[in-house]
């Protein structure tokens, strides 16, 4: 099915900039200037003006709600090229004065006494806020101002490229919504088949894992068995945050194509004992990289826990997006001490007459190399250890370099178990050779895992995973 995500864009921006005309109006702020949409040089000069306007802040709240508001006009009605020049503008004209920056430096140089220490490190932050900081905190008090912040920073990211002055402005505004954004601060909800229809979109739209193909595969995702679950921010009580899909099973699922299967039957959700997450998407690009803090999966289990007695396990059906391309890394340096002697010996015989480089790489060059009962067979082994050593200790700055793994090890989950031929999608062949894992959230142990993988990085991981980090031969 057609995502809806532009026209749901389209109607938040009609809402949106009527919203903010009706108060630029009310406050008889004066006429927002009319700028051409790719914002050329004289037009430029008079967002500059308008900029400025908005930092002097003359009259009382409601004239610099106007003033925000009129500014915030002018942006949505630029396109792309007017956009990235009104962002540039913002990002170089509205800087830490160097000068003001320079004297309070040299200030603390000078310090005696705690009096005027702490006089100087109050000059110092206010000169370490940058115009464009204070300019974009404004909007924060409009009506759906935080949105706008947020997918303003969308933008940003788009545009930034090796722009220096777009990167400093982009880190500026990701600390400002940091700032505002904490699991702590989030408003949990569950998603219902009786859920407003634009709601309903969004989940469609968002659904970053799994692809939601019609509106009855939505109806089986939110049948009686399952739970969808959502974070909303108060700022933004229509818009949100992530979802999270969770299914009600008996014993720990293996299979995603099994999961979503339709044709099943939903089975009474009294008569499971686990709970499975299988989707978590995040619906605002502009968010990326802004930490929403620890323990959002364990909300969730909490709230389960308190609806749905009878569950007593808790875990994840997980894809790996990382392993394929950590498999070529590895496979493209020849390594020898990959395979085992014996399950060398047993792939050199399906190998295809012409040898293009490492036996794992010539057999999973055929897309549909799983289908063969014998190759498949063969590539089980090594690939299993190959993923176990991959989640379990590959790093990237002291943390797991798999995003997923990184994620659920930081919110208190174990690795459970590495499920074979888990997702045979293309997808799932095409980023990790078909392979899913479980990450278990056991509730006790939760703040503990998350403490040793904070402080040193160490995974979590089951007998059985451990017993395949071993091989025999």
């Amino acid at each position: 099915m057609s995502t809806p995500s532009t026209s749901i864009f389209q109607r938040t921006l009609v809402n949106l900039k009527s919203a903010w005309r009706a108060i630029s109006q009310s406050a008889r702020a004066g006429e927002t200037p009319s700028l051409q949409p790719d914002l050329p040089d004289d037009d430029a000069d008079v967002l500059r003006a308008q900029m400025r306007a908005c930092l002097l802040a003359r009259g009382g709240e409601v004239s610099a709600r106007a003033r925000a508001a009129a500014l915030g006009q002018s942006y949505l009605g630029l396109n792309e090229h007017g956009r990235k020049r009104f962002l540039q503008i913002l990002a170089q004209d509205f800087v830490v004065d160097r000068q003001e920056l320079y004297q309070a430096t040299r200030d603390i140089h000078e310090i005696d006494n705690p009096e005027r220490a702490f006089a100087a490190q109050a000059h110092l932050r206010r000169v370490l806020t940058p115009p464009s900081r204070r300019l974009l905190t404004q909007f924060n008090s409009l009506p759906a101002g935080v949105k706008f912040l947020v997918d303003m920073r969308a933008d940003l990211m788009r545009y930034s490229g090796s722009d220096l002055w777009l990167h400093n402005l982009d880190n500026d505004l990701k600390d400002l919504l940091a700032s505002w954004f904490d699991i702590g601060f989030l408003d949990l909800k569950r998603i219902t088949w009786d859920a407003p229809a634009a709601l309903l979109e969004k989940l469609i739209a968002h659904e970053a894992v799994h692809e939601i193909k019609s509106w009855d595969d939505l109806k089986h995702r939110l049948g009686p068995n399952r739970r969808c679950y959502a974070f909303f921010h108060p700022r933004m009580p229509d818009e949100p945050l992530i979802f999270v899909q969770v299914a009600l099973v008996s014993g720990m699922s293996n299979s995603i194509q099994a999961l979503l299967d339709e044709t099943r039957p939903p089975r009474d959700p009294l008569t499971s004992n686990t709970a499975i997450f299988y989707s978590i998407s995040n619906t605002q690009t502009g968010l990326h990289g802004v930490n929403f803090g620890d323990f959002l999966i364990k909300r969730v289990v909490n709230r389960l826990a308190r609806e749905v007695a009878n569950i007593k396990t808790f875990a994840t059906l997980s894809p790996i997006p990382g392993f394929r391309h950590y498999l070529k890394e590895k496979l493209t340096q020849q390594d020898d001490q990959l395979l085992t002697r014996s399950e060398r010996d047993a792939l050199q015989p399906l190998l295809p007459v012409t040898d293009s480089g490492h036996p794992i790489y010539d057999l999973l060059a055929t897309p549909s190399w799983y289908q063969d009962r014998r190759v498949a067979q063969a590539l089980k082994a090594p690939l299993m250890r190959l993923c176990a050593h991959y989640l379990a200790h590959e790093k990237t700055a002291g943390h797991a370099r798999d995003r997923v793994a990184h994620f659920h090890l930081s919110n208190g989950a174990r690795i459970e178990r590495i499920n074979w031929l888990g997702d045979i999608s293309p997808k799932g062949i095409h980023q990790s050779s078909g392979l899913m894992v479980n990450y278990r959230y056991k509730r006790k142990d939760i703040e503990t895992n998350h403490e040793t993988y904070r402080e040193s990085g160490e995974a979590s991981i089951s007998a059985s995973v451990r017993k395949l980090l071993q091989p025999t031969n």
